[in-house]
Parts: structure tokens; sequence; C-alpha cells
């Protein structure tokens, strides 16, 4: 069990964020979860410590959003998703963090950016745009990346939000959809870090933060009930951009040193 209580100041708000994101409060804040902790531990550790967590988060979440996702566009995503975690599993070893958190940051500001386009193009025109129909195709898709990404950092939320946000649905069928299938993705990866044994030696120190986990997640359910739907896409949109600068210039400046 870590004993450092440095690594506490990091990982107790890291975790009751991630928590909060899982309640409702837009899953692009669980992206500060593992930059934060890998202040004070390796990356690859942290992720270890989180994936006990995320199962409760997800318990939890699931269990206060029960019956109110839209489980066509769980079905949609989650093949591709459960692919992305597959590869994710192989390819563990090869896996570069520096390349990941360029790779998410990528994916986040290039979709944050895109939104902010066409909101202020469709300000011009004046009219609103239209909520994007089902794809198939583009749900497995980005089920996949978010998948992979997910496995590698817990980032998962920043790609199944560029398929799930412009489909606008209303708040809680959005955040309740976001935890029904991060949550089936979570259950894969445990299984998939403990067969590659990163999950055992990490444990006890998972233990010991769990109890963060039910109440973050009940501290952002109580705030989205009390938070219109529009700020709602505020900070999931506004939090992308703003993980996805802090990502691309960490990963930019671990490739370069």
């Amino acid at each position: 069990m870590i004993t450092d209580p440095l690594f506490y100041l990091c990982a107790i708000p890291a975790i009751l964020l991630f928590a909060m994101a899982k309640g409702g409060l837009g899953a692009g804040l669980g992206l500060l979860s593992v930059p934060l902790m890998s202040l004070v531990v390796p990356p690859a550790q942290a992720v270890a410590i989180i994936v006990p967590l995320l199962v409760v988060m997800d318990a939890s979440a699931a269990w206060n959003f029960r019956g109110k996702w839209n489980a066509e566009q769980v079905k949609i995503m989650l093949p591709g998703a459960l692919f992305g975690v597959l590869v994710g599993t192989f390819t563990f070893q090869y896996l570069s963090d520096d390349a990941m958190k360029i790779l998410i940051a990528v994916i986040a500001l290039s979709f944050s950016g895109n939104h902010y386009i066409k909101r202020y193009l469709s300000k011009a025109d004046g009219g609103e745009r239209p909520p994007a129909p089902t794809s198939v195709m583009r749900g497995r898709f980005w089920g996949a990346i978010s998948g992979f990404t997910s496995f590698g950092i817990h980032a998962g939320g920043a790609p199944a939000s560029v398929y799930l946000l412009p489909l606008k649905m209303e708040k809680t069928m959005l955040m309740a959809t976001f935890a029904l299938f991060l949550g089936a993705v979570n259950i894969a990866k445990v299984i998939a870090y403990t067969w590659l044994g990163e999950l055992q030696s990490n444990l006890i120190t998972s233990l010991a933060l769990l109890p963060l986990a039910p109440i973050g997640v009940r501290l952002g359910y109580f705030l989205l009930h009390r938070i219109s739907e529009k700020v709602i896409y505020q900070i999931s949109y506004l939090s992308l951009v703003v993980l996805g600068t802090k990502l691309l210039v960490e990963g930019i400046r671990g490739v370069m040193g």
C-alpha cells in the first residue's frame, strides 16, 4: 500500500473528480484523474489503481440512472469498445503514455473545436443545428477508439463524446448512457488488467480509496439535477478543451524530452 501523503493529496481529488463525472458532470472531467495521479506515481500504476474503483463508480452510477439510458446507442457502441479493449490488452507492452496522451488530445480538441465552429456558424445562420442521426458505423468506430483509449489511460469518455454529444439527448439520458456504456467497458478492463497481472499489486491502495467512489458519484448526481442541460453540455465541451490542451502539452513534452 502507498503511504506517501503527497500521493493521497493528488489521489483523493482525482478519484472524487472521476466519480463526479460518472455521477453526471460530464465524461471529460474524468480525464483529469490519471494526469493528476501521474504527478506522484507512474501513469501505468495510476491506471491500475483506478481500475477497481471504476467498477464501483459505474455500479453506483448505473443504480442512480437505472432505466434512463439509451440502450440502442449502448448496443451500437459496445462491440467496437470491446474490440478496442482487446487491442489494448495485446498491445499493452508497446503502449506509450505520451503517444496516448497526444492521441486523446487531438481527438478531444478536434471534436470540441468542430462543435464551437458549428455553433458559431449556426448562430450566423440564425438557427440551432438539429441532432445528428444514429449511425452504426460511427458508433462502432468511436466505440472502438473509446475502448482502446479507456484501456490505456481511462480516457474513453472523450472519444465516446464524439459520437454521443451530437445526438443531443436529454441530459439525464446522456449521462445514463455514458454510465452504462463505460461501465460495461470497465468490467472488460478489469478482466484484461487481471490477466496482465497489473491489478493485484495495487489492490490494497485501491481499497483504501474505495469509499470515495460512491460519495463522488452521488455528489455528481446531486449536482446534475441542479444544473441546466445547457450548462451540462457547456461543461462537457469546455472540459474537453481544457483537458485536451493539458494532455497535448504533456504528451509533446514527454516525446520531446
